[in-house]
């Protein structure tokens, strides 16, 4: 069975498909960018931190800011493989925090 799906909009108007797992789902050594998330309604989330990985089970096996990202409601981790280039992956993970600005990323004022 093939994971569900959600559209997120950066602030560029970019549009990024994540697929959806529980919040424990162990993942491959690939890279990718993923959110941690809370859903609000059926359907319907707010990412709590935004994150990119050259390894997603390396980041995601014990992760900084989990714990926050639990306290603040998240339940599921969104995540899609991404470019081996971390330069394409810190774009999407900036386009995304500059229009959602999750509670758990850093705020650069």
């Amino acid at each position: 069975m093939n994971p569900e799906t959600v559209i997120y909009e950066g602030k560029s108007g970019k549009n990024y498909e994540y697929w959806i797992y529980p919040i424990d789902t162990l993942f491959m050594d690939i890279p990718g960018n993923y959110v941690f998330a809370k859903e609000t309604s059926p359907k319907r989330w707010r990412p709590i931190y935004i994150g990119q990985t050259s390894n997603l089970q390396n980041r995601l096996s014990n992760h900084e800011k989990e714990a926050c990202a639990k306290r603040h409601g998240a339940t599921h981790i969104h995540a899609h493989t991404s470019s081996y280039l971390e330069s394409t992956r810190k774009a999407e993970e900036s386009d995304l925090i500059a229009q959602y600005m999750p509670e758990c990323n850093e705020r650069i004022n």
